[in-house]
């Protein structure tokens, strides 16, 4: 059976027979109902035109997750900059309060009964 088959691909090709309905031109009614899809110049393209369907959703889906990670990339710059200017806020609220003046004022208030040194502290030999 597949000598056969091969015998007659072979026949066609060195005869030149070639099937008419192939050699007609297109309708557009043929691209309506569908029977462009049964032509011989289409289905020995189409795993091209498979592969190439494939190459585009890939590339779709490529784009869809390159976009979903600029806008988590965006939250997250903008999250950081937050942050820096939290730490910053935090850092000079902190010298502030830790400067002497501030401390003695503070234990004042809080009736702790320290008193400042009036005279500089001495080395330990």
């Amino acid at each position: 059976m597949i000598g056969k088959f091969k015998k007659t691909k072979i026949k066609e090709f060195v005869d030149g027979n070639v099937d008419l309905k192939d050699q007609r031109n297109l309708t557009f009614r043929e691209f309506l109902n569908g029977e462009i899809f049964t032509r011989s110049f289409v289905t020995n393209q189409l795993p091209f035109v498979l592969y190439i369907t494939f190459l585009a959703f890939l590339y779709i889906g490529h784009q869809y997750k390159i976009e979903s990670l600029l806008s988590r990339l965006t939250e997250v710059n903008k999250e950081l900059r937050e942050l820096k200017s939290e730490a910053i806020t935090t850092s000079s609220e902190l010298m502030f309060i830790s400067k002497q003046s501030q401390v003695y004022k503070r234990v004042k208030e809080e009736g702790l009964g320290l008193e400042p040194l009036s005279e500089p502290p001495r080395l330990l030999k």
